[in-house]
């Protein structure tokens, strides 16, 4: 079977550290794509449906990474596979995240294999990508 590259889209508000991984991913062979805030994720999500999964900050301005899911749950009623990521977890974060059909939560920090690691079974879980 023929499989084109993931196109992952990465949404923090710290510059730096969604560049980085932006690049870990894209040495990955991801197609890759960056937002700063939660409105940016929901516009781009609307407008690149060949997404395949999205990592999510919890934390950003404008709207955060649960409400830009929320929103991205009524744009695309299939389940377009999102990871959350945030420092500041608590059970009040992990609860909506379950009710938003997340497919996975990450406390930052995390090792870079936890979470390409994450990504390449959210795929194959998703669409049946070759780990």
């Amino acid at each position: 079977m023929q499989w084109t590259e993931p196109r992952i889209l990465i949404a923090d508000d710290d510059r730096d550290f969604r560049e980085s991984l932006a690049e870990v991913f894209r040495r990955r062979g991801y197609d890759t794509r960056l937002a700063a805030d939660g409105c940016e994720v929901v516009e781009m999500v609307r407008q690149h449906t060949g997404l395949h999964v999205v990592l999510l900050d919890v934390h950003m301005p404008r709207l955060s990474g649960l409400e830009a899911l929320s929103q991205i749950r009524q744009v695309l009623p299939s389940v377009l596979p999102c990871i959350l990521m945030s420092a500041q977890l608590d059970e009040a974060i992990v609860r909506q995240a379950e009710e938003l059909r997340t497919a996975q939560v990450l406390a930052k920090p995390f090792a870079l294999r936890t979470l390409t690691g994450t990504v390449e079974r959210v795929l194959s879980q998703s669409y049946g990508w070759p780990l």
